[in-house]
């Protein structure tokens, strides 16, 4: 574990909020953010950088979630209960994005030509373990197989699930994301993928595996915790571990060059949703 807070303890983090930008802030603008970024910090133009976003009534996408037989009946099932939808430039499956739902990006310089998979997902869990230590409670990493994009590193709290984390990686940068249900029903969100799943799939056989998914097992930290906590609860949490592990950080937005960067970005993750969903 002692790489893994190596990580964590950079000399200066720079940190961009965009926790707060309200509904017009789209998902397609955050992936496009973390690329230009993974590129930025890679190339050493930028001090290693944390972001934090906030999307409504958004359902992201894997790929493999385009595969569905009934692909289009599923979506409409999204639409119906308000949701936007897009398809993420990384791997896993369909998430729930809404307003209780914290997202943190960090992004490292890969100095050391190869940080190991796993030390990135660590950093990301040590970090999250922090932020509620005064919790009585352990947050574990494993796999909780009937929650919606299982993976082998879902944060959860007595088997209920209420985060995951995924990984990008671009020219010598790594973005470790993690999804934070802070508030609201975890179980609401996960029976919206649930009927997804049922109404994409309608019993047909399919050459992918996809979740059979039991709402239970997903929860809020505010369920899992018995505190309400807003999503200006958990910044302050994150702001106060951050510094605690570097000691020195500062606020910023997109400088220079990076805005470029992020135009190219955005144009490529926008074209890439217009022909995979054949929009």
């Amino acid at each position: 574990m002692e790489k893994a807070y190596a990580l964590l303890r950079q000399e200066k983090w720079r940190v961009i909020d965009q926790s707060s930008l309200g509904p017009m802030f789209e998902a397609l603008q955050s992936f496009a953010m973390d690329d230009t970024l993974c590129t930025a910090v890679g190339a050493s133009q930028s001090d290693p950088t944390a972001r934090s976003w906030v999307h409504h009534q958004t359902v992201v996408l894997g790929i493999q979630d385009t595969k569905l037989p009934f692909l289009s009946d599923a979506l409409k099932v999204l639409e119906e209960e308000g949701f936007h939808y897009i398809v993420r430039n990384s791997g896993g499956l369909a998430v729930v994005l809404d307003e209780g739902v914290l997202n943190l990006s960090l992004v490292f310089p890969d100095s050391e030509k190869g940080i190991d998979i796993n030390r990135g997902y660590d950093a990301m869990w040590l970090l999250v373990k922090d932020m509620f230590k005064d919790f009585n409670v352990d947050i574990e990493a494993k796999e909780i197989s009937e929650s919606y994009c299982p993976g082998s590193y879902d944060l959860s709290i007595g088997d209920q699930k209420f985060a995951g984390i995924s990984q990008r990686r671009i020219r010598n940068g790594v973005a470790v994301q993690v999804y934070l249900c802070v508030n609201g029903s975890g179980s609401e969100r996960a029976r919206l993928i649930q009927r997804f799943y049922e109404v994409g799939l309608q019993n047909e056989t399919s050459k992918f595996t996809f979740p059979t998914i039991k709402p239970e097992v997903m929860a809020s930290l505010s369920e899992l915790l018995g505190e309400e906590l807003s999503i200006q609860d958990v910044m302050l949490r994150f702001l106060q571990s951050l510094k605690g592990f570097s000691g020195e950080f500062y606020g910023s937005t997109l400088q220079g060059e990076e805005y470029t960067m992020y135009e190219t970005y955005y144009e490529r993750v926008v074209d890439r949703n217009k022909k995979v969903l054949g929009v």
